[in-house]
């Protein structure tokens, strides 16, 4: 089965997730908890423990060579991801830790200045 995106991007998701350590030994799994804790590929486990071996430092935070490293990886991944989205730039993408975060973010920045009295804000029992 293939999906085809924009652009002519296609993927299998059965072959995806042969990436997934998790689904190894869990073949049926259908894991809808996303927004608190992700799957992550073995690339990705990968290269973030390549990142603590080699770079792990404060990012935007420091001037000596290990920050300033560790300062690029992390603005070229935002490059990467901002290509792969097809944004117009990488200060549109902004990296959050979690979904929680990125809510509140977004009711702060946008929502707040909208609400008028009476409006009404729906959240799960979880938030």
């Amino acid at each position: 089965m293939q999906f085809r995106y924009g652009y002519g991007l296609t993927f299998d998701p059965y072959k995806i997730r042969e990436d997934f350590p998790v689904f190894r030994n869990r073949p049926n799994l259908i894991y809808l908890d996303s927004t608190a804790t992700s799957q992550k590929p073995v690339q990705v486990v990968e290269a973030v423990a390549d990142f603590y071996r080699r770079s792990s430092a404060n990012v935007h935070r420091g001037v000596y060579a290990l920050s300033v490293e560790a300062t690029e990886l992390y603005e070229g991944n935002r490059k990467k991801v901002a290509e792969f989205i097809n944004a117009r730039s990488s200060r549109e993408i902004v990296f959050v830790r979690n979904t929680t975060e990125a809510l509140n973010l977004v009711a702060h920045s946008l929502g707040i200045s909208r609400l008028k009295r009476g409006s009404k804000i729906v959240l799960t029992m979880m938030e």
